[in-house]
C-alpha cells in the first residue's frame, strides 16, 4: 500500500534555512544598523556566506566548535548566521567572565577558532597558553588593541576580522545541516554553585523556537529589532534567526543605557526588544525623569525575573506593550509565554498587572509544562499549592556537554527539572513564587522571596529589592531586603516594615532591611548568591 504513495524529502528543521529565503524576498531591505553602519540583506547574506567559507578554508569541520567573546556587534549577528550555514557549533562566551573562566570554557568546549572583539583581546590572549585547541584567534575591531601572540608557545594565527572576511571568495555554501537533532550551539551556563555547565542546544529546537517568536511577538518585515538582550545569552533568546527570518532590522546595540535605548526607539522606530525587569526599571526611570514616554508602541519581551505588577503598571502609562515570557538557557530562553486574553484589557489596572506578571502556558510549538510535587506527583490548579516547574519537547536542550551526570539529574523522570517554584491556575497559567534554592523556610512556614519583593516594590520609594533568607536562632531562617532607593527618595525602614506588615502576614515581613545597589549579571539578574556570600561573610565575623 505504501508503495502508491510518494515519500516526500525531509529536509531538517535549522534556522540556517532563513536567511537564504529572506535574501530572496528582501534583498534591498535594510537588514544592520550599527553605529553609523547600515546594510541591506544582499549585503548581510554576502558577508555570512564568506565568513562561513572562510571558516570552511581555516579546516573548521562539521561538528567543530566556534568560540566567541563578542558584545551585540554585527560580528555577533553574522556568527549566529554563518556558523550554523555550515554545520560548525557556535559558541558564545559571555563577555564579562574573567579570563579563567573564559580559559575553562574554551578548553571544556575544544574549541578550534576564537573570535573576539577588540576591546577583550588584551584579558583573552593571555589565556590561550592554557587553550591548546584554538588555533586561529579572529579579532573585530580596529588595530588599537590588536594583541600579539608572541609569548605563546603553541602557533596561533591572528587575524583581522574585516579584511580576512574580504580576502574570502563570495561563495555562497549550501547548508550544510545533515540532522536537526545536531548540535546548533552550546551556551555555558553562570556557573554560581560550581564550574559552568554547557548546555547543548540543537537545531530543531532553534528553528521552532525562532517560528515561535516570530508568531507570539508578530514580527514582520516591518519590525525592527532592537538588541538590548545579549546575543550570547540562550543564544539571544532566538532572535538572530527569528528577526532574520522575516527580514526585520537589527538594530545593534554594544551597551545597554537607557538613554541611548529611548534615543535609538526614537530615531530608527524600535517596534520590538527584549528586556529583564532590572533593564526596564533604568528605561522607566529615565522616561521619568525625561517626563516623556515612548514614541508609539513599543513591543517588550521580560523575562529573567518575574517583574513587579508596579512595574508592568509604569510600563503601560509611557506607551509599552509588555509581553512576560519565562525561561532557561536549557530551554532556549523563553518556554512559556504570558498569553495575553482580549477580555482581560477591561479589567482595572491593579488586576490586569497582576495577571499580566504571571509566566503563562507554553510557546506554540515548544513542548509541554507541568507543575509537581516532590514525588513527581501533579499539584492541583488552585494557584495555592507550590510546585516544580518540569518542561519537555521540542524546545529543550540535548543535555549538558561531557556532563552524563548532571544531564541524567536534570531530566529525572523523563522532564526536565527547571528548580523553579511555581503555582499552577485554574485557567492552566503558571506563576512563579521562587528558585527551590531561593525559598525562604521560617519556623516551617514557606515565604517567598518574590511575594515579598512584590509588595516592597509597591512602595514609591523603592526602585529594587532583592530578598534572602538569613539564619535566625529561633526561627531558623527570616527574610531580609536589600533596596535601592529611588532617586531623591528617603524612606526609613521602619516606614518600609510598617508598610509590609499591613500587607503580608508577619512572618513574611523582612527582619531586616539594608539599602545598598543589588549586585547583577550583564542580563539584569539579581545576583542573590553574592548577597547571600556576604550574609555569610557577616555571620562568620559576628561568630
Amino acid at each position: 500500500m505504501s508503495s502508491l504513495y510518494h515519500q516526500p524529502f525531509q529536509a531538517p528543521l535549522t534556522p540556517a534555512s532563513f536567511l537564504e529565503r529572506t535574501v530572496v524576498a528582501f534583498p534591498d531591505r535594510v537588514a544592520v544598523v550599527e553605529g553609523n553602519t547600515r546594510y541591506t540583506y544582499r549585503t548581510l547574506y554576502e558577508r555570512v556566506h564568506r565568513l562561513a567559507r572562510g571558516l570552511y578554508r581555516l579546516g573548521v569541520q562539521r561538528g567543530d566548535r566556534v568560540a566567541a567573546v563578542v558584545p551585540n556587534t554585527k560580528l555577533a549577528l553574522e556568527l549566529h548566521l554563518a556558523v550554523p550555514l555550515m554545520g560548525a557549533v557556535l559558541v558564545p562566551i559571555n563577555v564579562r567572565l574573567k579570563s579563567k573562566e573564559m580559559s575553562y570554557i574554551l578548553n571544556h568546549s575544544e574549541a578550534v577558532v576564537l573570535f573576539v572583539d577588540d576591546t577583550y583581546a588584551e584579558r583573552l590572549v593571555p589565556c590561550l597558553e592554557e587553550v591548546p585547541s584554538v588555533r586561529v584567534l579572529i579579532v573585530d575591531g580596529t588595530d588599537k588593541h590588536f594583541p600579539t601572540t608572541r609569548h605563546i608557545e603553541q602557533p596561533v594565527d591572528v587575524l583581522p576580522y574585516e579584511s580576512w572576511l574580504h580576502s574570502v571568495p563570495f561563495d555562497p555554501m549550501s547548508v550544510s545541516v545533515q540532522d536537526e537533532w545536531d548540535l546548533i550551539s552550546i551556551h555555558y551556563t553562570s556557573g554560581t554553585t560550581g564550574r559552568p555547565k554547557g548546555v547543548m542546544l540543537h537545531h530543531r529546537g532553534a528553528f521552532i523556537n525562532a517560528f515561535s517568536e516570530i508568531v507570539e511577538m508578530n514580527l514582520s518585515p516591518d519590525s525592527v529589532y532592537l538588541w538590548t538582550l545579549p546575543m550570547f545569552h540562550a543564544a539571544g533568546w532566538c532572535f538572530p534567526w527569528a528577526a532574520t527570518a522575516v527580514g526585520a532590522t537589527h538594530v545593534l546595540l554594544r551597551k545597554v543605557e537607557a538613554s541611548r535605548i529611548v534615543q535609538l526607539i526614537e530615531s530608527e522606530g524600535i517596534t520590538h526588544f527584549c528586556a529583564a525587569p532590572p533593564v526596564l526599571t533604568m528605561i522607566s526611570q529615565y522616561l521619568e525623569s525625561e517626563r516623556t514616554g515612548l514614541p508609539g508602541t513599543v513591543h517588550i519581551i521580560t523575562a529573567a525575573a518575574p517583574p513587579s505588577p508596579a512595574l508592568l503598571r509604569k510600563l503601560e502609562s509611557f506607551g509599552a506593550k509588555v509581553t512576560h515570557v519565562y525561561g532557561l538557557t536549557e530551554v532556549y530562553g523563553p518556554f512559556t509565554i504570558n498569553e495575553w486574553r482580549k477580555e482581560w484589557d477591561a479589567l482595572p489596572d491593579n488586576q490586569r498587572a497582576e495577571l499580566k506578571a504571571r509566566q503563562g502556558i507554553p510557546y506554540i510549538g515548544l513542548g509541554e509544562l507541568t507543575v509537581v510535587d516532590d514525588k513527581m506527583r501533579q499539584v492541583p490548579k488552585d494557584g495555592l499549592t507550590m510546585g516544580e516547574v518540569l518542561m519537555r519537547g521540542n524546545g529543550v536542550m540535548l543535555g549538558y556537554y561531557k556532563d552524563e551526570e548532571a544531564t541524567a539529574q536534570a531530566f529525572h523522570g523523563g522532564w526536565f527539572h527547571t528548580g523553579d517554584l511555581a503555582v499552577w491556575h485554574a485557567d492552566g497559567y503558571i506563576e512563579l513564587k521562587d528558585r527551590q534554592k531561593d525559598i525562604i523556610i521560617s519556623g516551617g512556614e514557606n515565604i517567598s522571596s518574590v511575594e515579598v519583593e512584590r509588595v516592597l516594590l509597591e512602595h514609591p520609594s523603592v526602585l529594587e529589592v532583592a530578598v534572602i533568607g538569613i539564619p535566625d536562632r529561633k526561627w531558623g531562617e527570616v527574610p531580609k531586603a536589600f533596596i535601592t532607593v529611588q532617586p531623591g527618595e528617603c524612606v526609613s525602614v521602619e516606614e518600609l516594615q510598617t508598610f509590609c506588615r499591613k500587607r503580608l502576614a508577619h512572618f513574611k515581613c523582612p527582619k531586616e532591611i539594608e539599602f545598598c545597589e543589588l549586585p547583577k549579571t550583564n542580563t539584569g539578574k539579581v545576583q542573590k548568591h553574592l548577597l547571600r556570600e556576604k550574609e555569610r561573610e557577616k555571620q562568620l565575623n559576628t561568630n
